[in-house]
């Protein structure tokens, strides 16, 4: 399940029931949710519609042990894109299913591609901190005062003497 899905998920199950909003037993896909008619009513829809959109495999709302449809917040906000689609596009059925299921493999694969950004990210992390290792353990060599040789004394008895004092 991809995170955003589940963040969502975990919002919704860790939400207090509302008025007008049915609750199930922890049970198969158990999920708070919408009854048809509070949501049929909510969007100006008849419940046909929703049945409709369900046949067509748009919306998938769960179900009660009842067998009633059980709409979630995850469900709704599908339905407002469907019906933005539709009454404000002009977008038919088929369009819809199309747009939707662009829309989730988009999702999908930005989801893929922050992954693979985390991952190359953890890895440059990694390599530089063994750079870093790597340097230090071969390249640091200790300092300590210098201590003169006759060498240098040589090497300064061979340098140009320039005048002090300035004049001509």
């Amino acid at each position: 399940m991809p995170r955003r899905r589940a963040k969502r998920k975990a919002s919704r199950e860790a939400a207090q029931p509302e008025p007008g909003k049915a609750t199930m037993p922890r049970k198969k896909r158990a999920r708070m949710g919408y009854m048809i008619s509070s949501v049929a009513e909510r969007f100006s829809l008849h419940p046909q519609t929703l049945r409709l959109y369900e046949r067509e495999g748009l919306l998938t709302p769960s179900r009660s042990e009842g067998n009633t449809r059980l709409y979630t917040e995850e469900d709704l906000e599908r339905l407002e894109t469907i019906l933005n689609l539709t009454r404000e596009l002009g977008v038919n059925l088929a369009g819809i299913e199309v747009i939707l299921n662009m829309r989730e493999k988009m999702e999908d694969l930005q989801e893929e591609m922050e992954d693979f950004v985390t991952f190359v990210n953890r890895e440059l992390e990694r390599m530089r901190d063994q750079a870093m290792q790597e340097r230090f353990r071969t390249a640091l060599v200790r300092v300590g005062p210098r201590v003169r040789t006759e060498a240098d004394e040589g090497d300064r008895q061979h340098q140009p003497q320039t005048q002090k004092g300035g004049g001509s």
